[in-house]
Parts: C-alpha cells; structure tokens; sequence
C-alpha cells in the first residue's frame, strides 16, 4: 500500500511538473525578447523561472496557504509589462530605463503585500472580493487566459513576426484532437486513469507531434555566465516615476488572485480560508515579488486556474504539488534538461492548458449563482464583464491616442473589468447582503 501511495503520488507530481511547465516557459521568452535581451539572458530567465516557481509552490503548499495551488508568474502583471515594453519608444525611455523603474516598483510593491500579510490586512481587504466582483474576475481571467491558449492551438506564437502570425490548420487539427482527448478521457474514463488526462494528453501530443511535424526546435546548451541582478536594466540607468508608480498600482491589483484562487478552492476544501492563510500566503507572494524585481522575473501570485485543475484532476492533496514543484526546481537547475522541455510544442501545451482553464466557466457560473440580480446588482456586474471583454477584443492601436502611461492599464481588459467591477460595488452597494442571491444560504459567506 505505501508503494502505491508513493506511486501515485509521483505520477501526480509528474503531472502538476508539466502544469508548471506549460504555464511558466512561455512568460520569460516573451519578456526577454520583448526587452531584446540576447539569448544567453533569456536562458538565464528560463533557469530562474523554473527554479522560482518550483520553489514558490512547495513553499504555499508546504508553510503558506497549505492548499495545492499552484503559485507562478502572474498574467495579469505579464500582460502589463509586455505593453509596457511595446510602449516603451513612445514614452521617451530605454528598455534599460523601464527595466529599472519596473524592477523598483515590483520590489516596493512586494513590500507592500509583505505588510498586507504581516499586518493581517488582507482578510479585511478580502471583503471588497464579493461573490459579483469574483464572478467577472473569474470569467474575464478565463478569457483572457483561454485567448493566448487557442492562438497556440492554432499555431500563432507571441513572439511571431506580424507575416508569421497566421493560422497553420494541420497544427490546429492536433491540437484539437488533444484537446478533445484529455476532456474524453476526464470524462469517460475510471477515475483511477482519468485523473492523468492532462499527463498523457501532454506526453502522448508531444510524441504524435514529433512524428507528424519533426522536432520544431533543438535544445540550446548555452551559459548563463555573466548574468546576475537587474538583467532588464538597473536602477541606475534612471528612474520613471510614472512607470513606478504603475508598477505599484499592477501589484496591488494582483492581490485579487489571491483571493480568486483561495476563495475559490473554499468549496473543494469544504472550508473558508482562515486569515492565518491569507496571512501566509500574502507574504511569501511578497517575498517572491521582492526576488522578481532583483531577477528580472513577472512578479508571482497564486493561479486561480489551479481550481480547473484540481477539478479536472480530482487530486486535492499537498504532497503532489510539493513533488512537482521541487521536480521544477531541480530541472531549473540542470541546462540540458530545461532546454529539452522548451522544446515542447507550443499547441500541445496550449491544447492541454484550454481544457483546464475552460473549467474557470464553471466557477463564475457558481459566483454568478450567489448573486440577487436586482436593478443594481445587474449593473455592476454586467458593466465590468461586457467593458472588459470588448476591451480585449480591441486593437493595441486603437489606444495610441491616450497617454503612454495609461495605455498599459486601460489597454489591459482584465485589468479595467476588475477595477470596474471594484468600484461598482462600492458605489452601488446598498445593504450589506443585497448581493447574494435569497435562496443562498448565508451563513458564514462574506457579503
């Protein structure tokens, strides 16, 4: 019986190492090209990246939280950072000077949450998150996320040249077939093999994908000598004050994986997140924000997209996670290897990522469930989720004509749902209840 505990134990951990993987190896290329860093540089993100994040993860799920969800590197200020950089030349600095300025304030921004964990703050911040700001927090993130994981499937990389940035049908169609495979298998399967769904569907895609298609990439073997601090640029190459303070604002926004991931675990927990959590998890996510502003890293947070996982898995203990994340720090460490799984084709792991996160539906439907949908209560939440959305439906040039500073915040659709949303509430909040739906039991449920 132990031996099959171990075993599956570490079929689990294989399985969350690859979850790791395809939601990590993407952000560090697109930041280091975004900031024409040569590839020795890059490299030296990737390293730090799998380290980091293998480290972060068994750290919430071992002292933090204590919940298996996954902590990486937050889209939400990946998103801001990239727009940054492309608005960079229009707000008169160098890409030296915005990593510096951007590095300053991720690192005060760390701070901050540092002091919201310490200063047990965050339980009573956690009370702006009602159930109508995380329902449109909830479908806007699975928007955001599910956009950047079909352009995959259909062969358009971030980094693509405009000409490049075209569809290729025979990658979409195995993308698709993989993707209708892990949710088959999820759905029909014995729970004993359907909980590997997303392993066998990244191991058997990648195989089908060398065999149609041929290796798409070699692994590099480069060094990462002379890299160190600031690799973006250092503060001393100058600071932005406007890019500071955006950097701080982006931070405090962030919180609201937080509360995303941990409110939205509650259920599968069958329990509330106590503020001894929040307090645990705050911290390290401002520990880890400080490490990202000295490496050059997007600052972490806790994935809210873990809840699909978890609920395409069915596998809730810690232990799977620790397993995995220490795999990833491990392979972090280790060049050859962290080259040969940056060769994992891109749809595949997008294909995988689509099924999981397509599950965040389901848990803004249960936030939507909670609400009365009165006058008021339809308007504040109708409002955020439609502006959000067609917000990300515009073209980047359709915001050239406002100021570069404000570009990367009302440029960002998630970012504008959510303080949207924020507001609303606060501004037609009537009674402290007026938000849940009458047949909710209310007991114990914060308003």
């Amino acid at each position: 019986m132990v031996h099959i505990h171990w075993l599956r134990s570490g079929l689990a951990g294989l399985q969350w190492l690859f979850f790791l993987f395809t939601n990590t190896v993407v952000i560090p290329i697109t930041v280091g090209a975004a900031f024409s860093l040569p590839q020795d540089n890059i490299q030296f993100l990737i390293q730090c990246s799998f380290v980091l994040t293998g480290l972060a993860c068994a750290a919430q799920a071992a002292f933090g939280h204590k919940r298996a969800v996954m902590e990486g590197q937050s889209g939400l200020w990946w998103g801001v950072i990239l727009s940054l950089a492309a608005a960079a030349p229009s707000l008169g600095i160098s890409l030296t000077q915005l990593g510096g300025s951007l590095a300053v304030g991720i690192m005060i921004s760390g701070a901050i949450t540092i002091l919201i964990g310490l200063c047990n703050l965050a339980e009573p911040f956690s009370k702006l998150f009602t159930p109508g700001v995380m329902a449109v927090f909830m479908f806007l993130l699975a928007c955001r996320l599910n956009i950047i994981f079909l352009e995959g499937m259909l062969g358009i990389s971030s980094g693509s040249s405009a000409e490049g940035k075209v569809i290729q049908p025979l990658v979409f169609l195995l993308a698709a077939a993989v993707a209708i495979f892990v949710v088959v298998l999820s759905v029909k399967a014995r729970p004993a093999i359907g909980k590997y769904a997303l392993l066998i569907g990244i191991l058997g895609g990648w195989i089908l994908h060398i065999s149609i298609f041929g290796s798409t990439s070699e692994a590099s073997n480069v060094s990462t000598a002379g890299t160190g601090w600031f690799p973006l640029g250092a503060p001393s190459d100058g600071l932005n004050a406007g890019v500071v303070t955006i950097a701080i604002i982006t931070g405090l926004i962030n919180t609201s994986n937080t509360f995303g991931a941990l409110k939205g675990t509650d259920q599968l927990y069958e329990r509330e997140t106590s503020g001894h959590q929040y307090k645990r998890s705050f911290t390290i996510s401002g520990v880890l924000a400080v490490i990202s502003g000295l490496l050059g890293l997007v600052p972490y947070a806790p994935y809210v997209s873990s809840i699909g996982f978890l609920q395409q898995t069915r596998i809730r203990d810690r232990m799977p996670l620790v397993v995995g994340g220490l795999l990833f720090a491990a392979i972090g460490l280790v060049p050859a290897i962290s080259n040969m799984l940056t060769t994992l084709p891109l749809s595949i792991g997008s294909a995988v990522l689509f099924v999981t996160y397509l599950r965040l539906l389901g848990s803004s439907l249960q936030y939507f469930g909670r609400i009365h949908m009165n006058a008021a209560n339809l308007y504040r939440t109708a409002a955020p989720l439609f502006t959000g959305i067609i917000v990300m439906g515009l073209p980047s040039d359709a915001f050239v004509s406002l100021p570069p500073l404000l570009r990367p915040l009302l440029g960002n659709g998630l970012l504008v749902g959510i303080l949207l949303a924020l507001l609303l509430n606060q501004v037609l909040s009537s009674s402290p209840r007026s938000m849940l739906s009458p047949s909710v039991n209310t007991k114990g449920e914060q308003p």
